[in-house]
């Protein structure tokens, strides 16, 4: 991964390392995150298998015909759980939906849970069966790294440590296993997926299986994002920007098309939304609103900003 574009930090130096460690990490990936949004991370503990199998079992599930896939796309649950066709969604402000097809996955609780209610069921693919086990063990893989990319965060802002830890526990994550198909005629003008922000906190994001990630710099410039294949890439989500009144940035990024002689390549990406529950207060924290960063944003909750957000790209009415 290019160190002009997005630093690299190790996360073992944050959960194994010395206090020293520690406090350096802390401030490169809090400057990180302040002066341009995104990371690369190494030694973030996800483990490689599990990556790759769940992207064997994603090129599987996709694979199938578009009558079968159809099957689990489940009416009422805004694309939150199963699957969502090929041109459904639309980044805001886009005039034609993403070139794309995705799987996703959710929060589990247990029955008896104070929020089993708002939590559907994942649901099971038959054709496929090892997708979902696989899907739901790297739920809770990507859970556990970002816990503590947050703690992380939570440090730099001189929170405590654990901020974020209450918040996040049982939150409203999702796993999304996106399948960009081969171009095969030219588009009128839409890309595999259009300039946008993430929703959430932040994002983790696999190396995905072709390039075309692209971040959007200060200077207006458009730069290629490529992570080694041991490396997951993070970014600010809008709900952290909001919380830090700006001071931690949400990113413009897109997924554009490849070069037509590879127009019949397909791509997997494999990125996990962390949210917290529906009932956090976004309300920016007082320590970032400043005589320079005066407040930008009125109150309101995770999960209030979520619903008028899925409104805004077409996953709910």
């Amino acid at each position: 991964m290019s160190e002009k574009v997005i630093p690299v930090v190790d996360l073992g130096l944050f959960v194994n390392g010395s206090e020293e460690d520690q406090f350096a990490f802390i401030n490169k990936l809090g400057e990180a995150f302040h002066s341009i949004g995104f990371v690369g991370v190494r030694n973030h503990g996800i483990p490689m298998s599990l990556i790759h199998d769940f992207y064997d079992a994603s090129n599987a599930f996709f694979a199938l015909p578009t009558a079968v896939k159809r099957k689990y796309e489940i009416p009422g649950f805004a694309g939150q759980r199963g699957y969502t066709s090929f041109g459904k969604e639309q980044a805001k402000g886009a005039k034609s939906a993403d070139l794309k097809e995705f799987y996703q996955f959710g929060q589990e609780v247990e029955d008896g849970h104070p929020l089993k209610s708002e939590y559907p069921d994942n649901v099971p693919v038959n054709e496929v069966p090892q997708f979902t086990d696989l899907g739901i063990h790297l739920y809770t893989s990507f859970e556990q790294a970002g816990s503590h990319l947050l703690r992380a965060i939570a440090r730099f802002l001189e929170l405590p440590e654990n901020y974020f830890d209450l918040q996040i526990k049982d939150g409203l994550s999702i796993l999304r296993a996106i399948h960009y198909p081969p171009i095969t005629e030219e588009p009128k003008s839409a890309i595999r997926a259009e300039q946008h922000e993430d929703i959430n906190l932040i994002t983790l994001l696999v190396g995905a299986s072709a390039g075309g990630l692209q971040l959007l710099n200060k200077k207006g410039e458009w730069l290629n994002i490529e992570p080694e294949e041991d490396e997951i890439v993070i970014n600010v989500g809008d709900m952290l920007q909001r919380l830090t009144n700006n001071y931690l940035k949400s990113t413009t990024h897109r997924v554009v098309n490849p070069p037509k002689e590879e127009w019949h390549k397909p791509r997997l990406s494999i990125p996990f939304f962390l949210h917290p529950k529906a009932d956090m207060d976004l309300s920016c924290l007082p320590g970032c609103v400043t005589k320079d960063r005066p407040l930008a944003y009125s109150p309101i909750t995770a999960g209030g900003y979520l619903d008028e957000r899925l409104k805004e790209i077409g996953l709910k009415k």
